[in-house]
């Protein structure tokens, strides 16, 4: 099949610098997302990802092969055209916003908007698996993978701690915490099987692309390839708790620990072809169970210098050098706004306070631009109050506001209730999350929320939207997390509890208006 139908030698040529130009105008604006994806590739979850393009290129020229080629006299080119703009509107709004994983979603959909150029509609669309194979090598949006890293910590460990109880060992959980007595395993991020699903959830779909058989065998293929990874992460983490019970915790360390993973990455790629190969047997194709078949990919892709829609492509290369001079005027963004939190006075009323300061490793993964916490006790009050502010000068280029749903977790504590409530302060009424946290007999009083250039806010999902429409319209995306916490005295109620911690809020909250900038 060739990209165009035969015309003129001297049109080839045209095509060619068409897309050339395009290419090259489009590189000052998808920088971020390639600079994103180059981080991205360095870390372990994502360090499959340079194969990614590699493989899509292979399944899109195996669907060129076996593509009859058709000639189009007059192939449609203007719905990539239409795609191709609204990729570039993507990508302006990405770089507006300073969040690189719309610039990358917004290549995706350039290179899919080229395909439908050069090809025209009725061809170019049968490559979208091809270019949607592109995705698995781009990063979660923040938010959503601390949500989901943290969602599958907490399966995995309920999993891992059923089959240590199973093998007759005394086992606790605490939030994320393996309590075995003498030893404790945190079931930190590296352990919530990421690192498995993503190239595994690639590796599934290109068996289901490749598997001879019908869609249906090709939708279960790929399907489970996300419990499998969750399921056998989980069977390693109870290996792991297993190993460390009986021969002490160097085997949750070191060269063993990587070892483990890797076996069960290789187990989860054993089962999904032991899973099509036992599906295949329901309906024997004589040429096999995948089509790994590359005769003739060499040809096809000889066939890529024939480029056509050279008028298209031209216009595409100029929308983006529109979109360029769009995106500098845009640029021309105010001061980058900033905080002064250590400012923040340490007596309120009665109230004595005493600054605290987080371990560098816990500063690093906040991520936050500047942070208070901070200890107040009163007289007459059973208990302190501790008051931590995490304030971001951006949300938007990687970092943003961690809820305490996904921290507290992580450092053991687990969420009895978690409700809203509301706050009054100085006649001000908002709402505010309140939850109930544990670890083991011990139980505290947690109000939360985020503040947002003058918005208060509960939800992080919404905080993150708010960050977005804001970098869009203002180009700023500041915002903070507010969270106060008190214990719950073995010898008190919530209420006299949450008494305490309203008390220092009413005190607490009008000195640091004025320090969150506006």
């Amino acid at each position: 099949m060739a990209f165009a139908p035969t015309s003129p030698a001297r049109s080839l040529p045209f095509g060619r610098i068409a897309l050339a130009l395009a290419t090259l105008a489009a590189i000052p604006l998808f920088w971020s997302g390639a600079a994103a994806l180059g981080a991205a590739w360095a870390t372990p979850e994502y360090s499959h990802g340079p194969l990614i393009p590699l493989i899509s290129l292979f399944l899109f020229l195996r669907e060129m092969r076996d593509q009859p080629p058709v000639v189009d006299a007059s192939p449609s080119r203007s719905p990539g055209l239409i795609l191709g703009l609204f990729a570039l509107l993507l990508a302006l709004a990405g770089n507006r916003t300073a969040i690189p994983d719309i610039v990358t979603y917004a290549m995706i959909l350039w290179v899919m908007a080229v395909v439908l150029i050069v090809m025209g509609w009725s061809r170019g669309r049968r490559h979208w698996a091809s270019v949607f194979h592109l995705v698995f090598m781009l990063p979660l949006p923040q938010v959503l993978y601390w949500k989901v890293s943290t969602a599958l910590q907490g399966v995995s460990a309920e999993i891992g701690v059923a089959l240590v109880k199973a093998a007759g060992i005394p086992v606790l959980l605490e939030g994320q915490i393996i309590d075995l007595g003498v030893w404790q395993l945190q079931v930190a991020e590296a352990c919530s099987g990421l690192r498995y699903l993503f190239p595994i959830l690639s590796f599934s779909y290109l068996t289901a692309i490749l598997y001879r058989g019908p869609l249906s065998h090709k939708v279960i293929l790929f399907a489970m390839a996300a419990p499998l990874a969750i399921l056998l992460n989980a069977v390693r983490i109870g290996i792991i708790g297993i190993l460390v019970d009986r021969y002490g915790i160097a085997q949750a360390e070191g060269f063993l620990h990587v070892f483990e993973g890797w076996v069960i990455f290789g187990i989860c790629i054993a089962l999904l072809l032991a899973t099509a190969w036992a599906l295949s047997r329901r309906r024997v194709n004589p040429d096999g169970m995948l089509d790994l078949d590359v005769a003739g990919l060499a040809p096809e892709a000889a066939r890529i210098s024939r480029i056509g829609g050279g008028g298209a492509m031209m216009a595409l290369a100029g929308l983006t050098f529109a979109a360029i001079g769009l995106q500098a005027a845009l640029s021309e963004a105010g001061p980058v706004p900033r905080s002064t939190l250590a400012a923040y006075p340490l007596t309120l009323g009665n109230w004595s306070g005493q600054r605290g300061y987080l371990d560098p490793d816990v500063v690093r993964i906040l991520g936050a631009t500047d942070y208070l916490a901070a200890d107040y006790a009163a007289p007459g009050q059973s208990g302190a109050v501790g008051l931590f502010v995490a304030w971001y000068a951006r949300q938007a280029d990687g970092t943003g506001l961690h809820s305490p749903e996904i921290c507290l977790p992580a450092a053991g504590w687990e969420i009895a209730s978690l409700d809203k409530t509301t706050l009054q302060i100085d006649g001000d009424s908002f709402p505010v999350n309140r939850a109930i946290i544990q670890n083991g007999l011990s139980r505290q009083m947690v109000y939360y929320w985020f503040e947002q250039r003058g918005t208060r806010l509960t939800s992080d999902w919404q905080a993150k939207f708010s960050a977005v429409r804001d970098g869009l319209l203002t180009g700023r995306s500041d915002g903070m997390m507010v969270r106060f916490m008190t214990p719950i005295g073995a010898d008190e109620s919530e209420a006299d509890a949450e008494a305490r911690l309203r008390a220092l809020a009413v005190d607490a909250l009008p000195p640091l208006v004025p320090l969150i900038p506006g």
